[in-house]
């Protein structure tokens, strides 16, 4: 496997906690290219944002759950992705494996802000 070429966010600021869920502000929009992903950590939790073909962004787990291939380096649909190691392919919507062979992507609830500011809800 190849090491990823994309950009890693470490998010440390901007992060509101409760004791349902961690809200923390990732990035801005512009910083995620149409059709491509990225890969953030936060909370000690590796997860990858992608900008869909129609401008969407989802969220799921940075892994894949059957070789653990980067999906962030992975194809982007507009509601799909591509792992990059195996062409296995996940619903971004629900993370379903799209083909059944493997466990699904858990993901993320995405909110975009006035500022076109990324926020990503964790529940603990």
């Amino acid at each position: 496997m190849k090491p990823s070429s994309k950009a890693l966010f470490h998010v440390s600021s901007s992060t509101i906690e409760s004791p349902t869920a961690i809200i923390t502000k990732v990035c801005s929009v512009a910083e995620i290219p149409i059709g491509e992903g990225r890969e953030v950590t936060i909370a000690e939790r590796r997860i990858a944002l992608f900008r869909s073909r129609n401008g969407t962004i989802y969220a799921t787990q940075a892994t894949c759950p059957h070789r653990q291939g980067p999906l962030a380096d992975g194809i982007v649909s507009d509601t799909k992705v591509t792992c990059p190691m195996h062409e296995l392919l996940f619903d971004l919507t629900s993370g379903e494996a799209i083909d059944g062979c493997c466990d699904g992507l858990k993901t993320y609830q995405v909110e975009i802000d006035a500022n076109h500011d990324i926020w990503l809800s964790l529940i603990p």
